[in-house]
């Protein structure tokens, strides 16, 4: 009986998705500079997570160019900002220090987080489908509410865009 509660229970947690408006559950999560971040540690701020495929590849890199070149524009506006792909906390430790990223970066090998914000779909490259991270970027406000989502992001312009929303939701 115990294990089938158990599975129910695990099936709740892997089926939980965020949505527009809710508050976003609770998560702990592995990031550079420190070993474990708490959404909870977050009340209070403006968060964004952009997730992305891959460290070191040209349009993830240039989305973190975007994001780092206008991070002083978001600190100014209480927001912070991490990026999400499923490489290791080494990899991303090098990526930051190659293009000095301001923000800290959220590895998620095992994809919960991945999942809670249903990014994981499937991708075609080259005619071989597989599992991916769409590109795609979340603003949560202080109160811990998803109030804006970006999904299948094109890099060009979209943190000008992000800025841009949060400007506009004061």
């Amino acid at each position: 009986m115990l294990y089938f509660i158990l599975i129910l229970i695990n099936n709740l947690i892997l089926n939980m998705k965020v949505e527009i408006n809710k508050k976003v559950p609770n998560f702990k999560v592995s990031v550079t500079g420190k070993s474990e971040l708490n959404s909870k540690d977050l009340l209070g701020k403006k968060v964004v997570i952009y997730f992305y495929p891959k460290d070191n590849t040209p349009g993830c890199t240039t989305e973190g160019e975007n994001f780092r070149d206008l991070y002083p524009q978001f600190k100014k506006l209480n927001t912070e900002i991490f990026g999400v792909s499923r490489e290791s906390i080494k990899s991303h430790e090098g990526f930051i220090e190659k293009y000095k990223f301001p923000f800290e970066l959220i590895s998620d090998p095992e994809e919960s987080l991945c999942n809670l914000f249903d990014v994981i779909k499937e991708k075609n490259m080259y005619g071989k489908k597989y599992m991916g991270i769409e590109r795609s970027t979340f603003l949560i406000d202080e109160k811990g509410k998803l109030v804006k989502e970006w999904r299948k992001v094109k890099v060009p312009g979209h943190a000008d865009e992000v800025l841009e929303a949060i400007i506009s939701t004061g």
